[in-house]
């Protein structure tokens, strides 16, 4: 993988950058172009032909629908092939398996499985490159004529293989005139340090926990322990994800692009729905624009409004893997929403704010159980470990031992995790702001150099979201 390759991470950003800034503005595409190319094919260059024909598909079929703007039909079928390739590419390699076996078990059939092996970062790729053809389709937004222009946008090496997802219409006019400063380079330094903080110091501190206690026997598991492991997993994805999506933000405005922000403090929303206003946003907005209004919206009645909600959510959960956890997982979060959206945010609002927070986090943390295993039979298991099911006593040896030593690792993820970190941070820089102009580039360096010695010294970096 590129980012647990410290040596390949740390050369090869500031060589891109050196060059980017050299070279003229009118080969500066030119460049981020080879460099989405390399960075792609250092962690899977066997796959790189995907995402390229995924690219010329897409800039073709955008082109047809601009061409033959006068034609239904035409625009049409140019806007079928290019979501049928693209979904056919994403079907053959990442769903192969699950539709054949899912077929041989229900007509008892034994055709062999293929067993592909999953492109890097396939599904995010292919959603952002067919947005464009979508968008061209709809009207919102104007044809690109420059295939290395277009390229560029597929390949942006800093959200290539794990997003966020850059729809083409958050970049396109920076695609062709985008603005780099001093200050904006700044901005995205320190945007990028925050994102390598999270993943390196936080999300890989808290997941060694959770790969401990994930690794023992589940019906041993006393309920205190598996508690803490679980809670471990809920801080690691949220850090290990959103860390990426920093560095990808901070590294695009190092680059003169403005990615779309993709998690805002998602542990503190007071229902589920408000969670995923806040976790994955781009997808969650790519979701909502190209499969749920499409379908009607909520502008068709109730019952048609709860089945759109439920097929966004199967897909959402689907789109995460090919098995049954993530389509449960999906539809799990599909049905807390619809009931939120018919009666339970009502009941909410009456609530006290830290019993709404409490409710969406509890059930948030029980839904990372049906994603993290991918057997069913374990999710299950595992459930019954947390409400004391396996007639152990409620805590051991292990789980003080744990609870001691992450203690700290613990408390930086809650607190961390809270928008009173960001709010606490501002009040400060705005009461100390001589101080701060001073302490922040200090601090961004002495987490630079932390993080550079843990990626060179550890074993264990695992980027969560690569696997999707």
């Amino acid at each position: 993988m590129v980012f647990s390759s410290p040596t390949f991470l740390y050369f090869y950003i500031p060589i891109v950058l050196g060059i980017y800034f050299l070279v003229p503005k009118s080969w500066r595409n030119m460049v981020m172009f080879l460099a989405g190319l390399l960075f792609y094919a250092w962690g899977e260059p066997v796959f790189l032909w995907i995402m390229v024909l995924s690219t010329l598909i897409d800039f073709a079929a955008g082109y047809g629908i601009y061409k033959f703007d006068h034609s239904v039909a035409l625009r049409r079928l140019f806007l079928i092939i290019s979501v049928a390739m693209n979904l056919g590419l994403l079907s053959v390699f990442k769903y192969s398996d699950f539709f054949i076996s899912t077929f041989n078990s229900i007509f008892g059939t034994s055709i062999p499985l293929p067993h592909m092996i999953l492109p890097i970062g396939i599904s995010f790729y292919t959603f952002q490159s067919m947005s464009y053809t979508i968008d061209m389709y709809m009207r919102n937004i104007n044809v690109q004529k420059n295939p290395i222009d277009f390229a560029t946008y597929v390949t942006l090496f800093p959200q290539i293989v794990a997003g966020p997802i850059v729809r083409y219409s958050d970049v396109q006019n920076e695609l062709v005139n985008r603005t780099i400063s001093l200050d904006k380079f700044g901005q995205g330094v320190k945007i990028f340090i925050k994102g390598l903080s999270k993943k390196v110091l936080l999300a890989n501190n808290i997941g060694s926990l959770w790969t401990t206690i994930k690794a023992e026997e589940i019906s041993s598991l006393p309920a205190a322990t598996a508690w803490l492991g679980i809670l471990a997993f809920t801080f690691q994805i949220y850090f290990d994800f959103s860390g990426y999506s920093d560095m990808a933000v901070g590294l695009g405005k190092m680059l003169g692009f403005n990615f779309p922000e993709n998690f805002n403090f998602p542990y503190v929303s007071k229902s589920i729905s408000e969670f995923w206003r806040r976790w994955h946003m781009t997808l969650g907005s790519w979701f909502r624009l190209y499969v749920y209004i499409p379908l009607g919206g909520n502008r068709k009645g109730t019952l048609r409004t709860v089945f759109n909600l439920l097929v966004v959510w199967s897909l959402t959960g689907f789109w995460h893997g090919p098995s049954w956890n993530f389509i449960l997982w999906g539809l799990y979060f599909g049905v807390i929403i619809v009931l939120e959206r018919l009666f339970l945010s009502k009941w909410l609002s009456k609530i006290p704010t830290i019993l709404q927070m409490l409710y969406s986090f509890i059930l948030v943390v029980f839904g990372w159980v049906m994603f993290e295993y991918d057997k069913l039979s374990n999710v299950w298991a595992f459930f019954a470990a947390m409400f004391g099911g396996n007639k152990t006593p409620f805590a051991n040896s292990d789980t003080v031992y744990y609870l001691i030593s992450y203690s700290v690792i613990f408390i930086l993820c809650i607190f961390f995790s809270l928008e009173k970190s960001r709010d606490l941070i501002r009040k400060t820089r705005d009461k100390f702001p001589k101080v701060m102009e001073y302490a922040i580039p200090i601090v961004c360096v002495v987490l630079l150099i932390i993080c550079t010695a843990y990626l060179v010294d550890a074993t264990y970096n695992p980027f969560l979201y690569f696997r999707f």
